[in-house]
């Protein structure tokens, strides 16, 4: 989280909203996941829109239970970046999808790998108290969400 700025914004009984402003070079994934990290972060959903210099997306192949990587290899906006954090093997676990568009108008979208900013990144994130925990979905080889747990 070297560059991200957080600032507790609202609080509303257990609930918090903070807002997280990226530096120039962050890298996103890592970076919310330490925030998640510092912050006891076991239930979380977040916004975000800005500017990305690479990415990398997913396509997940649910027949090889792995990702086809879509590297973005040139400035993009980011259009929207949505996601949650929930608890998976006692350690908060960041889950998000991305749209990207590049300067010909394309867009490019799925599972966000991976993504370093230029010049800035602006998250809306708001925590919960309640936890969410995950567990391996063993069919897709996928952990996702149990609201049982």
């Amino acid at each position: 989280m070297p560059g991200v700025k957080v600032k507790l914004i609202s609080q509303n009984g257990t609930s918090k909203t903070y807002v997280l402003i990226f530096a120039p070079g962050d890298e996103i994934l890592s970076s919310l996941n330490e925030f998640a990290e510092k912050y006891d972060v076991k239930n979380a959903r977040f916004t975000a829109i800005g500017d990305a210099t690479s990415a990398k997306v997913g396509w997940y192949d649910k027949s090889r239970k792995m990702f086809k990587v879509i590297p973005i290899s040139e400035p993009a906006e980011v259009t929207s970046l949505v996601g949650d954090i929930a608890v998976y093997n006692d350690k908060p676990a960041v889950h998000a999808h991305i749209n990207l568009a590049t300067s010909d108008g394309v867009v490019h979208g799925g599972h966000f790998l991976e993504g370093f900013i230029f010049p800035t990144l602006e998250v809306m994130l708001t925590t919960e108290e309640t936890p969410l925990y995950k567990k391996l979905y063993e069919e897709a080889g996928a952990s996702v969400i149990d609201p049982s747990l």
